[in-house]
């Protein structure tokens, strides 16, 4: 029986879950595989990556989903989705993102639509909707804490997270609950394995009135992937970027610099823990392979041991 990558849910014969073709869209009812293989689809990214606002280590596509015709289609401006690739080097990095992204939702952290789909090669894409924009042709304003810092796609490493706390204070219309959320996803990367969260990994969005943090993306286990592992963090903190612990980033970082009560706290760590037993529950399921299924199995209990969770 088959598996829908979009809700991982048993799909029997078919690619998708009806469940998982209506997540997309109520008027879908069928949804073909994507006309690149994932050799075509990074040079089409390469191809198109002047044309792009979307940039990263990782090949991006822009598309909309052709409802008429069932498919994703790639664009060149005017897209509702980016497209994520096999990468040439880095193994299985859409069926770690997506599965890293499942697990934040499950943890309380507000993330985007996202699955993969099925290319012909057979090979998983992995796509995420945009949440910049609204309608056919209107944005919503973001920016990424680099152009917040008024620092480059060179420099996104070049600041620390006792920094990024200040421009929080500074930019956002709720501090305090934004800086619940900052958190609550630091501690998730750290037990997730993302050392790659940079400052072009965060951003704020305006909603209405409001200005607060954007939903959470570019979520990856980057530990098991990456040779040698060195750092657990992007940004240091406490002049640290390995051998983080517990009062490292429970006291020094949550009630310290963040200014975080007690209260604040332990509901951050509740929800977290909460969430355990639906991060195996789901790695089990996930369609990474079963060597870094096993990788990040462990790395998640050993990360879990470090945080006392």
């Amino acid at each position: 029986m088959k598996r829908c990558p979009i809700t991982y849910e048993p799909s029997g014969k078919s690619l998708y879950s009806d469940k998982g073709l209506k997540m997309l869209s109520q008027n879908l009812s069928t949804l073909e595989l994507l006309s690149y293989t994932a050799g075509e689809q990074r040079a089409e990214a390469m191809a198109r990556a002047t044309k792009l606002s979307i940039q990263g280590v990782q090949p991006k596509l822009s598309a909309i989903l052709n409802i008429k015709d069932s498919r994703f289609q790639l664009v060149d401006t005017g897209g509702k989705y980016i497209l994520k690739p096999q990468h040439h080097i880095y193994p299985q990095l859409p069926e770690n993102e997506d599965v890293t992204m499942r697990m934040a939702k499950a943890a309380g952290i507000n993330v985007p639509l996202h699955g993969m789909i099925w290319s012909k090669d057979m090979s998983l894409t992995y796509f995420i909707k945009r949440f910049d924009r609204a309608g056919h042709k209107d944005r919503i304003p973001v920016e990424d804490f680099a152009q917040l810092a008024g620092l480059s796609r060179d420099t996104k490493y070049n600041y620390t997270m006792e920094e990024l706390v200040l421009l929080i204070d500074e930019f956002c219309t709720f501090p305090v609950i934004e800086k619940a959320k900052l958190f609550r996803l630091v501690l998730f990367n750290f037990l997730t394995g993302n050392e790659d969260m940079h400052l072009k990994n965060f951003s704020v969005i305006r909603n209405g009135d409001k200005i607060e943090l954007s939903p959470a993306y570019d979520l990856v286990n980057s530990t098991i992937v990456l040779k040698g592992g060195a750092e657990e963090i992007a940004l240091s903190l406490a002049g640290k970027k390995r051998k983080l612990t517990r009062k490292v980033l429970v006291d020094y970082f949550g009630k310290e610099r963040c200014g975080h009560t007690d209260k604040v706290i332990e509901n951050n760590i509740q929800g977290l823990a909460q969430a355990k037993e639906t991060w195996f529950g789901l790695l089990k399921i996930c369609f990474l392979n079963k060597e870094l299924k096993e990788k990040y199995i462990s790395l998640l209990e050993s990360r879990i041991k470090a945080l006392a969770l």
